[in-house]
């Protein structure tokens, strides 16, 4: 989908629980992933925001990466997205 054919959407719901708009989302020279920011940006993506492509571009991201942060949410919720635990993550 384009920019033009997407319907734009002014704000989901952030992680949480308060509404997120792209005022909102880290910045995009953000070099430190936090676990609040990477479950901010899926949920951006999530909740049309942003588009996958979008969100890509905006952080300098691979579709993997971004795709293995909205896994590790569905799968251990906010706290699969912890850098220290992935690897005991990945073995569940």
């Amino acid at each position: 989908m384009t920019k033009t054919s997407r319907l734009m959407v002014k704000y989901v719901i952030g992680p949480d629980g308060s509404p997120l708009t792209i005022s909102d989302l880290p910045p995009p020279q953000t070099k430190r992933w936090v676990i609040r920011r990477k479950a901010e940006v899926v949920a951006a993506v999530r909740g049309g925001l942003l588009s996958l492509e979008e969100a890509c571009e905006r952080y300098t991201l691979t579709v993997e990466e971004f795709l293995s942060w909205q896994a590790s949410i569905e799968s251990h919720g906010l706290a699969g997205l912890r850098t220290t635990r992935i690897q005991q993550y990945r073995l569940a």
